[in-house]
C-alpha cells in the first residue's frame, strides 16, 4: 500500500485512550513512521503469582505496539489490525515498567509485518524479556476515528 500522507500520531493517541489500552494503562512514549514505543507501569493487578508481569499483559503490549508501528506507516484513513501474533518469552518481566519497541519490517499491499522487543525496565537497566512478530492487515478506519483523517 503506498501513496498519500501517513497517519498522524494523534490517531495512535486516540486509539490508546479507549477501552482496554486505557484501562491497562498503556502509555505512548514515541511514534514515528514505522516505529512505536509503548510503556506500561508495574501494578499489582498486572502481575502473575510469582510477582512478574503476566504474559498476557506482555503480549497485549507487544500487539498494541506492533499495531501502532504498522498504522503509523499506513496512509491516512487506514489502520493495522492483527491477523497473527507470536511472542517468545525470554526472561521474567520483574521491573518497574515494561517498554515495547516495535518497527514495521515489511509492508506489501494491505499486509504488514512488524517485529517487537519488550523490555523489563528497572531503576538502572533494561532486560529483554520478550520478542514478537505480528502480521497485520490494513483496514479502513472505524467511523468514530475518521475525523482524524483530515
Amino acid at each position: 500500500m503506498s501513496g498519500g500522507e501517513l497517519n498522524p500520531p494523534e490517531l495512535a493517541e486516540a486509539i490508546n485512550a479507549k477501552g482496554f489500552m486505557a484501562a491497562a494503562g498503556f502509555r505512548i512514549v514515541a511514534i514515528k513512521p514505522g516505529h512505536a514505543e509503548i510503556a506500561l507501569a508495574r501494578r499489582d493487578d498486572l502481575l502473575q503469582f510469582f510477582g512478574h508481569f503476566h504474559g498476557g499483559m506482555i503480549t497485549a503490549l507487544a500487539d498494541h505496539a506492533a499495531g501502532i508501528a504498522i498504522t503509523s506507516s499506513l496512509p491516512r484513513g487506514k489502520i493495522g489490525v492483527t491477523i497473527e501474533l507470536k511472542v517468545n518469552f525470554l526472561s521474567p518481566a520483574d521491573g518497574i515498567e515494561l517498554i515495547a519497541r516495535a518497527k514495521t519490517l515489511k509492508m506489501s499491499g494491505s499486509i504488514g509485518v512488524a517485529t517487537v522487543e519488550v523490555f523489563s525496565r528497572s531503576e538502572t537497566s533494561e532486560t529483554l524479556c520478550a520478542f514478537g512478530t505480528s502480521t497485520m492487515r490494513a483496514m479502513d478506519l472505524p467511523g468514530e476515528l475518521l475525523q482524524l483523517r483530515a
